[in-house]
């Protein structure tokens, strides 16, 4: 709560005003369509899930986490959904380290079984 002290300029009394900063919160839409709040923490704890034992450090994982949270805050949209935070985590990890890539792609897109793995690696040699 911010206090503010103010003059109004037709009959020049002097009046307090008190002023509360809006919190929007960002809002997260699930794939079943649940809608939660964005947590920082879960971001970081599934891509340092993926990089364990990977040579990244935990700079480059916070420096993802905080670009997505900054597009999230510029989007005029207040809703992202987990399909779009998945694909730049993804994007992102491509980018930084193939095998934390698939660990993570392995989990977001749920491979039931070696064949679907292998297709995702043979895109990757590609």
């Amino acid at each position: 709560m911010i206090r503010r002290r103010r003059e109004c300029l037709g009959c020049k009394r002097r009046f307090t005003t008190y002023e509360r900063i809006e919190d929007i919160p960002l809002i997260v839409v699930k794939k079943a369509g649940v809608r939660e709040r964005f947590d920082r923490s879960k971001l970081r704890f599934g891509l340092l899930k993926a990089c364990e034992k990977r040579p990244v450090p935990a700079e480059d994982l916070e420096n993802i986490v905080e670009t997505l949270e900054q597009r999230f805050l510029e989007s005029p949209d207040r809703e992202l959904t987990s399909r779009e935070i998945g694909e730049y985590l993804m994007e992102c990890l491509k980018e930084t380290d193939k095998v934390a890539y698939l660990r993570f792609a392995s989990v977001y897109h749920e491979f039931e079984d070696l064949r679907e793995f292998m297709t995702k690696i043979n895109q990757i040699l590609e």
